[in-house]
């Protein structure tokens, strides 16, 4: 497998098993079948409340700690330096782990940069790996990579074939942050990626399937993709995308595929903000 190396070094896999909505008691049962089909870097979250499940699964798996990449994120209800700090322990512990590879903030909203002192200070004092946001668009990214200490490594954004994120990828290039895809194939707003008759049609030269066009798209990109499915035998096909390498056309092609460039969410919509901080700040 490939993998990608972010600013400071730390490799990451290029591609990883998501469990956002999977519910805490299918969270164990979900990772370690995708552990023992081959995927190295979980991503979980702390308002996922399935962080223990995550946990369980890879304490249970037989894989020593290193041969890991387990990734989560602040929620906002946590922001703040001492409330951010007490959550990272309190996920270290849930995770059953003494450090956590990637760390995130989860939301772009709260007291961010009370956060992600309490995140340099953890990165520094080796609980955690790596740093970096989610669902950062581009001006609240820029505001808040201008002004911190250290740069996010990492922005994890929605990302696939039919939400591509090409107008942020100059601005993530100047302060050398990774992009970190969530819902790689589709859901959340977005339908049609796994049944694209064109990807269905470039897979056809491999031998595989639209779904796997569109996480090998994404991982010639340089882009983290984390997908999801509670289905072991899915998982795998996931997975099973480093065997082929799409041509420059074909890229090209899927490339004109782009339908919502910034995604389907709008992060910085007044309405949104106020029900993220009303209900959770």
């Amino acid at each position: 497998m490939e993998y990608i190396k972010l600013s400071n070094g730390v490799e990451m896999p290029p591609l990883g098993y998501g469990v956002f909505l999977v519910s805490p008691d299918e969270c164990e049962r979900c990772v370690s079948d995708a552990l023992s089909v081959g995927y190295r870097l979980i991503d979980t979250a702390q308002a996922y409340a399935n962080e223990e499940g995550v946990g369980n699964a890879w304490r249970k798996c037989g894989l020593k700690r290193e041969e890991l990449f387990l990734v989560t994120k602040v929620w906002i209800s946590n922001s703040g330096e001492e409330k951010a700090a007490r959550s990272i322990d309190d996920s270290l512990r849930r995770l059953q782990t003494d450090y956590i590879d990637l760390l995130l903030i989860h939301q772009a909203y709260g007291d961010v940069f009370g956060t992600w002192r309490a995140m340099e200070k953890a990165y520094r004092d080796g609980k955690v790996r790596a740093i970096g946001v989610s669902n950062f668009q581009a001006g609240r990214f820029f505001d808040f990579a201008h002004y911190v200490d250290v740069k996010p490594m990492v922005n994890q954004l929605q990302c696939n074939t039919l939400i591509q994120q090409t107008a942020i990828e100059p601005l993530l290039a100047e302060f050398g942050t990774r992009m970190m895809a969530w819902g790689p194939l589709g859901g959340q707003g977005v339908d049609g990626v796994v049944k694209s008759e064109e990807l269905t049609a470039i897979g056809s030269n491999y031998g595989k399937s639209a779904a796997q066009v569109a996480l090998r798209w994404l991982t010639q990109r340089g882009i983290v993709a984390i997908p999801k499915s509670s289905h072991k035998e899915r998982m795998a096909q996931n997975l099973d995308v480093f065997d082929f390498r799409l041509t420059d056309g074909e890229m090209a092609q899927i490339a004109k595929l782009n339908q919502h460039d910034t995604g389907v969410i709008n992060f910085g919509a007044p309405q949104f903000v106020k029900h993220l901080i009303e209900n959770y700040g």
